[in-house]
């Protein structure tokens, strides 16, 4: 079962812009995995840099953007991870044809997204967002099977998450306007894309919580609309504070000759996180059906961080002519949130007496 992805044939040192929590619990834990050299950090917060640094013994901190720009290797990738209304200013300061990797979101809007577009267009930069959820190994598994016509034709996927997120570690956010779709189902909206191609349209809700009256919307239901022969849902909820017992975390593929269930552990109990789940099931002639279990090595955190780093270092390189997850590709990502944010505004259709 090919659960892995091809890396660079030659990796490149990785500045990383942006020293917060995903950066401690994904990016550097698996860029130590992969091999991948540190060549620096930098973050507004220089005593968290220093933090990040001694824990992970990278080298160098830089004190200030000027002084990054000066030192930063000539072949290195620029990792930017920073709230979304940060991008388009750094973007414009680094250098023409840098090597840029992107963390979600691509801007705080659409109208942000095709800012992103144009800039690194204009400057002639290979670039890319960090969508990594496409590159877990147990997608990358599923995405085999699928592709080899093992459940037949794909026609239904379910993304299901009921779960207690700790927003507190991510303190930009509670200035945020918007905040599930943006910051957590965009992961499953660029994913379902990845299967099925741009939907033709989105349906969607998305709301706050009494208990969390300070942040903004954190359950949501979305459609995406494929037509009248497939279902594309994604239902969140990150408000079950009642324990471990009845959240799940699930991402549903279901075939015209069999289904696949892939459980997200890394979601529930976050960051500690459970074990992930890969069942899948046939169906043949004559045959018991039943699910089987498929021992998946790796998980969403951290391994999934390594793929968006190797697309980039490859279309560097020269290997391939344009990474998986380029701007190019993710700005239809973008254009799928800002619908959904669009149907949410405009509202349900009223019922007549």
């Amino acid at each position: 079962m090919q659960t892995d992805f091809l890396l660079p044939c030659k990796t490149r040192p990785i500045i990383i812009i942006g020293t917060g929590g995903i950066v401690n619990d994904a990016h550097l834990p698996a860029y130590q995995l992969a091999g991948f050299s540190i060549a620096g950090l930098y973050d507004i917060n220089i005593a968290k840099a220093r933090d990040t640094a001694d824990k992970f013994s990278i080298p160098v901190v830089y004190e200030n953007l000027e002084q990054m720009l000066k030192n930063a290797p000539q072949d290195v990738v620029f990792d930017i991870a920073v709230p979304g209304n940060a991008i388009i200013g750094l973007l414009q300061k680094l250098s023409d044809e840098a090597t840029v990797l992107i963390q979600k979101p691509m801007g705080e809007n659409h109208e942000q997204a095709k800012q992103i577009l144009q800039i690194t267009r204009g400057k002639k930069m290979i670039a890319g967002v960090n969508f990594q959820l496409r590159y877990a190994p147990y997608i990358i598994a599923a995405r085999n099977m699928i592709n080899k016509g093992v459940i037949g034709d794909l026609c239904d996927i379910e993304v299901n998450v009921n779960v207690f997120t700790p927003w507190h570690l991510w303190d930009f956010l509670f200035a945020a306007s918007r905040l599930e779709i943006l910051y957590h189902s965009i992961h499953y909206i660029d994913l379902i894309r990845t299967f099925l191609g741009n939907p033709i349209g989105i349906f969607a809700k998305t709301v706050k919580h009494p208990l969390m009256p300070q942040l903004a919307s954190v359950r949501s239901s979305i459609i995406m609309d494929y037509g009248d022969m497939i279902r594309a849902n994604i239902i969140t909820s990150h408000c079950h504070e009642f324990g471990l017992h009845n959240q799940h975390s699930y991402i549903k593929f279901e075939g015209t000759k069999g289904a696949i269930k892939i459980k997200m552990g890394a979601l529930m109990n976050y960051p500690v996180g459970v074990p992930d789940l890969f069942e899948y099931i046939i169906i043949e002639e004559e045959k018991e059906c039943k699910w089987e279990t498929i021992d998946i090595k790796g998980s969403w955190f951290p391994h999934a961080f390594i793929g968006s780093m190797s697309e980039m270092m490859k279309a560097a390189e020269g290997s391939i002519s344009t990474p998986d997850n380029s701007v190019e590709d993710c700005i239809y990502t973008m254009a799928c949130v800002e619908a959904a944010y669009e149907s949410d505004k405009n509202g349900s259709l009223k019922i007549s007496n």
